[in-house]
């Protein structure tokens, strides 16, 4: 297969300005929504970028779990690689793909732990095995097989038979504190629609929107 074919034309939609919420998270808020109508599948799904030390960048994709004007909240082992980088460096990209809608949505922005009152709250919330397998996995580090990622789950069966399994201290929330947005429509002959909403510290309006050639 010549991969160099694979191509569609973006039909589905414009953006133009007066579409837009002054306000990036009203908007992210609003195609959110429609992503959901849409039944796009995961769509809190993001892809995280952050960098090491050496300046190598990694991505992953990770799950949103909450959305205010302070900025997206995913959760993660303080333990991970991606944990260890954004310790280091904590400034870090995230994109949103709603590939069904012909849409993407990037930010970039400053990572930060958030309460462990929050933290709780959501782990809480989480279901059962999801809370243990928190406790059964050093997330990122090396394992010989699965096997003993699996004895380590029945040992934390074992650990918190009664059901009550605690917050873990390696274990908890980030939010992305966002310097930017961008909202990108697909449009035809690859003449896509993209506005940057960028924060402003001394100016009027808390954020400039500008259109972006594609």
């Amino acid at each position: 297969m010549d991969i160099a074919d694979l191509r569609r034309e973006y039909r589905k939609a414009a953006l133009d300005r007066e579409h837009l919420a002054p306000d990036p998270v009203d908007q992210f808020r609003k195609w959110f929504e429609e992503a959901q109508r849409a039944e796009v599948p995961e769509p809190n799904a993001m892809v995280l970028a952050t960098v090491d030390p050496e300046g190598q960048p990694f991505t992953r994709t990770v799950l949103l779990k909450k959305f205010d004007q302070r900025g997206p909240v995913f959760f993660t082992n303080f333990e991970s690689r991606k944990a260890d980088h954004i310790e280091a460096n904590a400034k870090v990209s995230c994109c949103f793909l709603w590939l069904e809608l012909e849409r993407q949505v990037s930010l970039n922005g400053t990572a930060e732990r958030i309460s462990n009152a929050e933290s709780f709250a959501y782990f809480a919330s989480r279901p059962l095995g999801s809370r243990l397998g928190a406790w059964s996995s050093q997330q990122s580090s090396i394992i010989k097989s699965r096997s003993l990622l699996e004895a380590k789950l029945e040992e934390m069966k074992r650990k918190f038979a009664d059901g009550k399994v605690p917050l873990p201290s390696f274990w908890g929330g980030y939010r992305i504190r966002p310097s930017s947005y961008e909202f990108w429509q697909g449009r035809q002959n690859r003449l896509h629609d993209r506005f940057l909403y960028q924060r402003q510290e001394a100016d009027g309006s808390p954020w400039q929107l500008e259109r972006l050639q594609p």
